[in-house]
């Protein structure tokens, strides 16, 4: 059975001691949404709680992608959790199942694929040489892909590189909803189709509305970008997913260390969406990055560049 983490709330707080000492560990982790530090006392007493949880299913509870009360369930990994985040970025353990504990989504990507290739209409002509429009093309025949996705565009087209701006937050909630509740079969192919010219190129780049998802008028410092993401469940969840799945090893054949590049490109799609919203950075090239500089870091260049280096020179993506 699977063991999510509002279950495994819910058996805790049916029982008096796990109860008392779950109620010590959220004062924690709201102790630890403000700015002032733990005294030494406070930080003793959480740790203290979290090993109270010895053998606790909360302790070993995790969540799924596409679950509902997401949020919920994220919160309540992160109140038991809570010590790991103590100003670190290194999150080191995913609150997300394995994705190959989640059950497969079986999608008709394919049986669609083959309808639009016996289809003989001028409009796909161009589907042989751009894989990102015969991408799309496929989606269209999906009542749920193509729904998803109008929705984000017009969110986040609207105001767009124009005076009055986009609503960010809404586009990235648009964004976040397509990656979610669209089987991947759709998402992989038209984010990550291969492109041969900048026009597929350029298509690709743009499949996340950047005008509005991606840049800003000018470059945040990503130390910025980084809090602003830790402070947000899903975003810090999204980035200890991304962490876990796409540590680079250069040994590996396919370049990462869980030796799951599936699982890696899974977890990028998951940062869409969030402040940590990655892109690729041309449309002659696969490279991807962030919109941030790591200027006028002062001594924390090094942890800056770190940030900057999971997604720009990351071998496993």
């Amino acid at each position: 059975p699977r063991n999510d983490c509002i279950a495994a709330e819910q058996l805790c707080l049916l029982d008096s001691t796990c109860n008392a000492t779950y109620r010590i560990l959220e004062n924690c982790a709201l102790a630890k949404t403000r700015v002032l530090p733990l005294d030494h006392d406070s930080r003793v007493r959480c740790l203290n709680a979290e090993l109270d949880l010895g053998n606790s299913s909360l302790l070993h509870c995790r969540c799924h992608r596409r679950m509902k009360r997401q949020e919920h369930c994220l919160r309540v990994f992160w109140t038991v959790h809570s010590s790991m985040t103590d100003g670190y970025f290194n999150l080191e353990t995913s609150p997300y199942e394995n994705p190959a504990n989640e059950e497969h989504w079986k999608t008709d990507y394919n049986k669609l694929a083959a309808l639009l290739s016996g289809k003989d209409c001028s409009q796909l002509a161009g589907d042989a040489t751009n894989p990102c429009l015969k991408a799309t093309h496929v989606c269209n025949l999906s009542k749920k892909c193509v729904r998803l996705r109008t929705d984000y565009a017009s969110i986040c087209t609207k105001g767009a590189g124009s005076e009055d701006m986009c609503d960010r937050r809404k586009c990235h909630r648009g964004l976040r909803n397509f990656f979610e509740k669209v089987p991947e079969d759709f998402t992989k192919r038209i984010l990550f189709c291969p492109c041969k010219d900048e026009l597929c190129g350029e298509r690709r780049r743009k499949t996340i509305v950047p005008d509005c998802s991606f840049q800003y008028n000018t470059k945040p410092n990503c130390l910025w970008l980084l809090d602003s993401c830790l402070e947000d469940h899903i975003c810090k969840s999204r980035l200890a997913d991304f962490q876990q799945n796409c540590q680079p090893a250069d040994m590996s054949p396919d370049g990462c260390s869980q030796h799951n590049h599936a699982a890696c490109l899974q977890a990028y799609m998951g940062m869409i969406g969030t402040p940590m919203t990655p892109n690729y950075v041309s449309n002659s090239s696969v490279e991807v990055s962030l919109w941030c500089t790591c200027e006028s870091s002062g001594n924390q260049k090094e942890k800056c560049d770190q940030i900057l280096g999971m997604f720009e020179s990351n071998k496993c993506l």
